[in-house]
């Protein structure tokens, strides 16, 4: 495709369009692509272009045309975002840069990293949801040319387009574009079901005829018949369609009747309803088959009448009725609020705005408290059809397929879900677990006191009833947790002497990387962390490990025979940590820790510089290290610092101190210590002691490492 004949399609609706930057954005990108090919040997920009001309067939503005022409090329070219912002404005080098986000988020991989992603993909289209449909035009355009990838990158990417993109199309409204998606990918998939469907659809064209032709005609026959002036159309279902509903139904394909689908278009919703009248004149309504999305519309703005029946030899066909701006909604969902016409944004009364679109779908999402439940809420919103259900006082509530009055309950109100016991459905009480229909009457029976149930996660299916329902019981059971855990800690701590102090606990859920004393308590209390756990990252020392002692002379490896070492003092090194060695004239080697500042001054002299290490095994606790600890100035505390220390079976070398207060005193305490470890330790049961409210590890320069 030539510029000239993207230009074409363009101004086919949009006659006004800015031709030149259109042109220009056509140039730059064929540029930047210049020498790239694609896995067929095509030249790389050929996809872009087709990106771009998928677009048109929605009538998409100007902006995320030249954006579909230009939206791997931050990614994939030496272009940058201020380039593009300079050439073709912040608008396309915005969207450009979101779609580029949105390329490199692997939405297929763990589950933890794949509901991580999808909210960064939501974030994306609350920024401006063009940025979505340039992703999908994408994506469609590289499922139509899949053959020429790698079988396992076919597979991969076709999984990821069933479970992501082909739903995002359907929930956005363009279900067009959904089906394609889908039984694209059902070719790579599963391609001898997909076979054997159009095998068997062939077979059925033998041996009945033109069956769409032919009730498409009965279909006009009957609208002529009482003067209503509209469109036909018909077609039989697409093999992925059919091969769900096989699935689903648990029928073979012989069985399987609702296999054609009819379009009626029609001028005004009058006629709509003119037509769904003469049409089940004519033919047997099927029970239960019936939705009538025109007087209650879908959130994505979708209008149409469905009913299902018994057509022409009994075979059962769908037929969906709209108006012509109900069906341009329909082909082009939420894309509808930028379609233009005649070189004018279209005025369509059925096209939703999108900021509303997504604030709704963000506020079912936005209950999520973690990823996975993020993920679950995603995945149930996307998947999921509608029921239409009335409050007593005839308000409409929609809700997902299979819903039940819990669902309805919590989509009134979190309070009114967590006090709900019992419900009546249509002025008849049923249970919690019944699945609501279309049309119903739902009225909630509250009670004060009332919380919710464990077992009502399993009765509801909505996202936003899941996360509340959660939540309230991870509070209830979290209090009565705490208390469990509290009296747990404390029988735990007075058994090695010790106390289970708020800092004791709080410097415990530091090392466990717990948010704070609380948590560690609740997960005691639930079985999820044991006390000894805590005891151990507290005081992890109270019994000496048994074993021969690593002589501090011959502590460290990298020396010859005929070389001594020393600690400087400036870092006071010790067994577990980097070293590097430094020659003196007349001292030998003095060793220094790797990160310790006054190597900084002899970077000038490498040769003096000599690669050591700790001989691995057991010290002796011989490795002075100064620590500054500021305490409290009460009685008994500086003797039950020594205690601490000497619990942990360390050595106190010398102290004094350098600053006394009438509430605080600081001190510098000189410890003999075997390695890092013990180190760590002795800190560690220091932090937890309740009146020492400063403590790091000095050196020379005295500041904190």
């Amino acid at each position: 495709m030539t510029v000239d004949d993207l230009i074409s399609l363009v101004r086919t609706y949009n006659p006004k369009t800015n031709e030149e930057l259109i042109r220009q954005a056509f140039d730059y990108g064929e540029r930047m692509h210049e020498g790239q090919f694609r896995h067929s040997g095509d030249p790389y920009f050929t996809h872009p272009v087709a990106v771009a001309a998928i677009l048109t067939e929605m009538r998409l503005d100007d902006a995320t045309i030249i954006t579909a022409l230009l939206h791997d090329t931050i990614e994939d070219t030496k272009s940058t975002y201020g380039e593009i912002a300079n050439r073709f404005g912040d608008e396309v080098a915005q969207l450009v840069d979101g779609v580029t986000k949105l390329t490199n988020l692997q939405l297929s991989s763990t589950e933890t990293k794949q509901a991580e992603n999808f909210r960064k993909l939501f974030m994306a289209m609350s920024k401006d949801l063009r940025v979505i449909l340039v992703k999908l035009a994408d994506r469609l355009h590289n499922m139509r040319t899949i053959r020429s990838m790698r079988p396992e990158k076919q597979a991969q990417k076709a999984r990821e387009t069933m479970d992501i993109f082909a739903p995002l199309a359907g929930r956005m409204g363009m279900q067009w574009m959904r089906e394609e998606l889908e039984d694209l990918a059902f070719r790579v998939l599963n391609p001898e079901g997909r076979s054997s469907i159009i095998r068997r659809f062939i077979t059925l064209q033998r041996e009945t005829g033109d069956v769409v032709h032919q009730i498409t005609q009965d279909i006009r026959t009957e609208l002529d018949r009482e003067g209503i002036d509209a469109d036909v159309f018909g077609r039989a279902k697409k093999p992925y369609s059919i091969w769900r509903k096989m699935q689903e139904k648990n029928q073979g394909f012989s069985r399987l009747s609702d296999i054609y689908g009819f379009r009626v278009i029609t001028q005004s919703d009058a006629d709509c309803y003119r037509v769904l009248g003469a049409i089940h004149r004519r033919w047997r309504a099927v029970p239960g088959r019936f939705k009538d999305y025109i007087s209650q519309p879908k959130s994505n703005g979708y209008r149409s009448i469905h009913a299902t029946v018994s057509g022409r030899d009994g075979k059962r066909v769908e037929v969906q009725i709209r108006t012509r701006q109900m069906h341009e909604v329909a082909e082009a969902g939420v894309a509808a609020h930028w379609s233009y016409r005649d070189g004018v944004r279209a005025e369509n009364p059925f096209a939703v705005d999108p900021a509303k679109w997504l604030a709704s779908l963000n506020e079912r999402f936005s209950g999520a408290d973690d990823h996975d439940e993020f993920l679950e809420n995603v995945k149930l919103e996307m998947y999921s059809d509608q029921v239409f259900c009335f409050t007593p006082k005839g308000d409409v509530v929609k809700l997902p397929k299979g819903a039940t009055p819990l669902d309805y309950a919590y989509s009134i109100h979190t309070r009114i879900g967590d006090s709900c016991v019992g419900a009546k459905v249509d002025n008849i009480r049923v249970p919690l677990w019944t699945r609501l229909k279309n049309g119903q009457s739902v009225e909630i029976i509250t009670a004060e006191g009332q919380t919710p149930q464990a077992t009502w996660v399993d009765i509801v299916v909505t996202g936003r009833a899941k996360a509340a329902i959660r939540k309230s019981l991870r509070e209830e059971d979290r209090e009565r947790f705490i208390r469990l855990g509290r009296e747990l800690a404390r029988v735990a701590f007075e058994h090695v002497g010790k106390k289970s102090t708020d800092k004791a606990l709080k410097t415990a859920a530091d090392k466990l990387a717990l948010e704070g004393a609380d948590e560690v308590l609740a997960r005691l209390g639930s079985a999820e962390l044991r006390a000894q756990d805590v005891l151990d990252v507290l005081y992890p020392n109270l019994a000496e490990k048994s074993g021969e002692a690593i002589d501090a002379e011959r502590a460290v490896v990298g020396l010859s025979s005929d070389q001594n070492f020393s600690r400087a003092q400036c870092c006071q090194p010790v067994p577990g940590e980097r070293i590097v060695g430094i020659t003196y004239r007349g001292r030998g080697v003095v060793v220094h820790a790797i990160d310790c500042p006054a190597l900084a001054e002899l970077e000038s002299t490498p040769e003096r510089w000599i690669d050591l290490a700790w001989h691995t095994g057991r010290h002796k606790a011989a490795y002075a290290v100064t620590l500054s600890i500021t305490i409290s100035n009460d009685a008994g505390v500086l003797g039950r610092i020594c205690t601490l220390i000497g619990e942990q079976k360390a050595n106190i070398a010398d102290m004094h101190f350098t600053d006394k207060k009438h509430d605080f005193f600081k001190l510098l305490v000189d410890i003999e210590l075997r390695d890092v470890e013990h180190l760590h330790a002795v800190m560690t049961a220091l932090e937890a002691d309740s009146n020492v409210a400063d403590l790091f590890r000095y050196n020379d320069i005295g500041r904190k490492p």
